[in-house]
């Protein structure tokens, strides 16, 4: 008999059913989707946003040593401290090696500049521009035109085995150099391979490979700084913790952590007499970055939700007003509360679980059309989702029935029997 109620209550309340059902489906693909795309957005927007630039920067731990006797900083110079560029490729043999999107040595030097019968005393800085390094049996490209993108080039970038330069653009305005000519510095002729625009100090100097500057610097193998770009996640309390205080479990989960203090720590173990650091502007923005769209993320499934909470509490009460003849008759023959809220219950229920298959399926192919849209790749929906989807639609519809049904209950069957509430 109660199989029978519900069944002639979806066949005579189609339309009624319906609407309730659709506004469970609406909700619920709106939710499905963003759920997908927030459990995996944080790599696809970390990758977004490393076009900010490295974010960890690695130099000599001379650099980091600081002596003062009675306020006089009797730090020596660091002009002569380097790191070893064949320890370089022991980054990507760190636990976050994976994490690591790419590294650009720096090794700025002194040069003097001749162009028309004049000299000028400029900065070289050589570098990596998209270096293959190998690392065992790994082999990978890395150079700034990865750890810096917003770097321009008017003309080709440099082979990182050529005698190539690049010219900042102010540098290059200054001299009216353009791309193919020559330029000499001292008693080498190299040739301009294109402008470089990057909104910095580079605009006033001389970017070459960085085997042109060892060689320049008499130091083969010296490299003053390293840029390092790794997808981190955002940094809270826990981060910032000192390692040394640490031990046992806490320390290996905050070892096992993509902080930007965690995997600085790492480079620091890899590369000998280093000292790394994350450059604290980028890192925190992109932390940011992430609490934000995370947080819009949730507020937005959260007013779904409640919007479809709201059109079922309005069709359940609709619902209960159109039938309150029959619950009122019900009431008469001897039901309970308890059997008049399992009726709607088991109604709810069902449009529960139909709108929440219907929604699951949607909001797949929501987030699939997000994914391709802003971040050009795939968002994968894992099929575990499925039991979390029902059961937040099912939530969903009993707190939006619940009013409507409590009033149900407290129906008196002689004013309900009369039409009346």
């Amino acid at each position: 008999m109660f199989v029978r109620l519900v069944y002639e209550s979806f066949r005579r309340q189609k339309r009624r059913k319906l609407l309730a059902g659709a506004a469970i489906t609406l909700g619920v693909t709106v939710a499905t989707a963003m759920i997908a795309v927030a459990t995996d957005i944080g790599d696809k927007i970390n990758r977004e946003l490393r076009t900010i630039g490295a974010n960890i920067l690695v130099t000599p731990q001379e650099d980091s040593l600081d002596v003062e006797i009675g306020g006089v900083n009797l730090k020596p110079p660091s002009d002569g401290a380097f790191l070893d560029e064949a320890d370089l490729p022991k980054i990507k043999g760190t636990f976050w090696h994976n994490n690591i999107t790419g590294f650009a040595p720096m090794l700025p030097v002194q040069v003097t500049l001749e162009r028309d019968g004049r000299t000028e005393n400029i900065t070289l800085l050589g570098t990596y521009f998209s270096k293959r390094v190998a690392f065992g049996k790994e082999e990978f490209s890395t150079g700034v035109r990865s750890t810096h993108p917003w770097w321009k080039v008017s003309g080709a970038w440099p082979d990182d085995s050529s005698r190539d330069v690049l010219l900042g653009e102010r540098l290059a305005a200054r001299l009216s150099a353009k791309p193919d000519e020559e330029i000499t510095l001292g008693d080498r002729r190299l040739r301009l391979s294109g402008i470089l625009s990057t909104g910095g100090s580079e605009d006033d100097e001389i970017v070459a490979p960085i085997a042109l500057a060892q060689e320049i610097l008499g130091k083969p193998g010296a490299v003053r700084r390293v840029y390092v770009s790794a997808l981190t996640k955002p940094e809270d309390a826990f981060a910032r913790r000192d390692p040394k205080s640490m031990s046992g479990a806490v320390y290996d989960r905050w070892y096992c952590s993509p902080y930007p203090q965690s995997i600085a720590f790492q480079l620091q173990e890899a590369i000998p007499h280093s000292h790394a650091e994350q450059i604290r502007q980028v890192a925190q923005n992109e932390g940011a970055v992430l609490t934000r769209i995370e947080g819009l993320i949730f507020l937005v499934t959260l007013a779904a939700l409640f919007a479809s909470a709201l059109a079922v509490s309005a069709a359940m009460a609709t619902a209960i007003f159109e039938r309150r003849a029959e619950i009122g008759l019900m009431k008469a023959l001897g039901a309970g509360k308890l059997a008049v809220a399992s009726l709607f219950f088991a109604e709810a229920a069902l449009l529960a679980l139909f709108g929440g298959a219907v929604g699951f399926a949607a909001g797949g192919l929501l987030a699939h059309q997000i994914g391709r849209s802003i971040f050009n790749s795939e968002i994968a929906i894992p099929p575990v989702l499925l039991p979390v989807i029902l059961a937040i639609a099912v939530i969903v519809t009993f707190a939006g029935s619940a009013a409507a049904i409590r009033k149900a209950m407290g129906m008196d069957p002689v004013f309900a029997l009369r039409g009346e509430l």
